[in-house]
């Protein structure tokens, strides 16, 4: 079975059932840069990459179910708004640039 191009976004377990995704891929220096679920980022030779995929010790796997074991997402920044009182307060600020009159 010829090895697999890694993809980025693609997920793979590792043989003792570690699951990490490819997040780089730098095909001119021959580097994979994975992340696993836990968040740690490692770096790995495409020799290694092929190498662990001849002995079977790497293999495909599906995304897990709840991606976010690597992200740091709270349930108020899932949208990337933050607190709606932050939002509230926002309108009551005045804006950087007013009383500034270009032309002067």
């Amino acid at each position: 079975m010829a090895t697999p191009q890694p993809g980025i976004g693609d997920w793979y377990r590792l043989h003792g059932g570690s699951l990490f995704e490819v997040v780089a891929f730098d095909a001119d220096d021959g580097t994979i840069e994975i992340q696993y679920f836990d968040g740690t980022v490692e770096e790995m030779d495409m020799e290694d990459w092929e190498a662990q995929w001849e002995e079977g010790a790497l293999e495909s796997a599906e995304a897990p179910e709840d991606w976010s074991g690597s992200v740091d997402v709270e349930g108020n920044d899932a949208e990337g708004r933050g607190s709606d009182s932050l939002n509230d307060d926002r309108d009551l600020r005045a804006s950087p640039l007013d009383g500034i009159d270009l032309f002067e």
